[in-house]
C-alpha cells in the first residue's frame, strides 16, 4: 500500500510509522508544515520508502525544513517548485505530477 499524505498528515504518519508495524510499504508525504518545535515530530528513517514534495514557497516550511525531513525520514526529496502549500488555496485540484509519483513509489515496492 502506498499511502499519500498532505501537510500535517505527513507528520501523523511518522508519528504512527515511529509506533507500528503495518501494511504501509511506501508514502507520497506532500509539504509537510515545520511545527516549530511544537509537537515531537519523529526524526529517524521511515521503515518504508517515502518522498517528501517541497515548495519553494510554502508559507509553512522552508526549503531548508523540506530537506531535514527528507534526511531525517530516509526520504527522496522531490522540489516541486513555487507552489505554495500545495492545497486548493493555492489553485491545486487535480495533480498529475503526484500521480506520478505514487505509481513511481508502486513500481519500487512491487
Amino acid at each position: 500500500m502506498v499511502l499519500v499524505a498532505h501537510s500535517a498528515g505527513c507528520i501523523a504518519t511518522a508519528i504512527w510509522a515511529a509506533a507500528h508495524a503495518g501494511p504501509v510499504r511506501a508514502a507520497l508525504l506532500a509539504t509537510p508544515p515545520d511545527l516549530g518545535g511544537q509537537a515531537a515530530v519523529p526524526m529517524r528513517p521511515l521503515p518504508f520508502r517515502s518522498i517528501v514534495v517541497a515548495s519553494s514557497d510554502d508559507p509553512y516550511c522552508s526549503p531548508a525544513g523540506f530537506a531535514a525531513y527528507a534526511a531525517a525520514w530516509g526520504s527522496a526529496l522531490h522540489d516541486a517548485g513555487a507552489v505554495g502549500h500545495l492545497d486548493s488555496a493555492t489553485g491545486f485540484g487535480p495533480w498529475p505530477d503526484g500521480e506520478a509519483l505514487v505509481a513511481e513509489l508502486a513500481a519500487q515496492v512491487r
